[in-house]
């Protein structure tokens, strides 16, 4: 691998139970205090704006707003969250597009974990207390690629610390 002088960004998108955040944070954890920023989707959107995940919010802007301060800070970001292709693809890949553009490393990750998995997954969350399996089926969207060069898809096969390294990988300390 090249050397590499700029923060990467890292678009880890998938189903509710694929991973997606036990992973951006322990890639984080395992990098120096200050190097790797995590933004979530459903901090963001649940959280701060507290919106419903519909059309015409105002969560893909601020996400986008949040990744380039962070990546202009020089730190490694994950963006993170399920991020469906149809109301968040445009954002995404414009970001895609704007990184590589100043000269920076992207990586776009899709956890690709089949329905019964997530389900599985989802009953042992304290979330499952408050939403049933027929609220994260009807969530679950198969295969829900972006469609950006170099899109990596990884299947449940793949354990959380072989992910975690994955995106080690392509987070070199600087």
């Amino acid at each position: 691998m090249a050397e590499r002088t700029s923060p990467t960004l890292v678009i880890l998108r998938g189903n509710s139970g694929s991973g997606k955040s036990t992973v951006a944070r322990r890639v984080q954890r395992s990098l120096p205090r200050g190097e790797v920023a995590v933004i979530g989707q459903d901090v963001v959107r649940r959280d701060m704006l507290w919106e419903l995940d519909e059309p015409g919010p105002q969560t893909p802007g601020l996400l986008r707003a949040m990744a380039r301060h962070c990546l202009d800070l020089g730190r490694h970001t994950i963006l993170e969250g399920i991020l469906d292709a149809e109301r968040y693809g445009e954002t995404l890949r414009g970001l895609c597009a704007e990184h590589e553009a100043r000269g920076g490393w992207r990586l776009v990750v899709y956890l690709d974990v089949g329905l019964p998995e997530t389900l599985r997954r989802h009953a042992s969350k304290p979330l499952a207390a408050e939403v049933g399996e027929d609220e994260v089926a009807s969530w679950y969207r198969e295969r829900d690629l972006l469609g950006t060069p170099g899109e990596l898809v990884l299947g449940e096969e793949h354990s959380e610390d072989a992910l975690v390294e994955r995106l080690l990988a392509e987070l070199p300390s600087r």
